[in-house]
């Protein structure tokens, strides 16, 4: 499959909203009962709202704008001096998971920052929804093959519309999935999902 480049210009801030399929594909491998999950770059809340809908019992969320829904606070993640929802949080004690559609940003480098600043924070579960080479980067060791808490890899088998009228872009993706230290003595996994079950 050869991947074309889009022609789509994008805009500062631009929304990129997530299926809902997405995240319930990853919440079938991943369930989220019980736990408090931040949602940092949360849009239109459709990845915290199907948390919600599995029984996360908290879902924080925070955006650098508000979009057409209401955040718990505005905050920039990859600003570390940002004092928006949280002050300047040095960790994230107040959830247990990071669970995300992060910006990519050129190159995938703002992608690398979040997910960096993500591990850093969190020492529970990180989930990051992340095109499907994200993982090839020869930059990236860091976070895949030398990271200990890395678990798996969700491969989306469906690609996902993000603007939400069903036409899909040419990129594949995935979910990245980190957990908690120290990770079951295992080598991570990878998996696949789609639409449906």
């Amino acid at each position: 499959m050869t991947v074309i480049a889009s022609n789509y210009a994008r805009a500062e801030n631009d929304l990129y909203q997530t299926e809902p399929w997405a995240t319930e594909a990853f919440v079938r491998h991943f369930p989220v009962q019980g736990l408090s999950v931040w949602d940092s770059a949360a849009g239109n809340h459709l990845i915290a709202d199907v948390l919600a809908e599995a029984g996360a019992k908290r879902v924080v969320t925070t955006d650098i704008v508000t979009y057409n829904r209401e955040h718990t606070g505005i905050y920039n993640f990859l600003n570390k001096e940002d004092v928006g929802a949280f002050g300047a949080p040095s960790s994230c004690d107040f959830v247990d998971a990071i669970i995300t559609n992060p910006p990519y940003g050129k190159q995938n480098r703002d992608a690398v920052k979040f997910a960096e600043r993500a591990l850093a924070l969190c020492p529970g579960l990180v989930a990051l929804l992340l095109t499907a080479k994200f993982d090839s980067g020869n930059t990236r060791h860091h976070l895949f093959r030398d990271n200990p808490r890395f678990a798996a890899k969700i491969v989306l088998v469906d690609r996902i519309s993000w603007m939400l009228n069903g036409e899909t872009g040419t990129e594949d993706h995935a979910w990245y999935v980190w957990t908690e230290k120290p990770r079951l003595p295992r080598a991570p996994v990878i998996l696949y999902a789609g639409r449906t079950a």
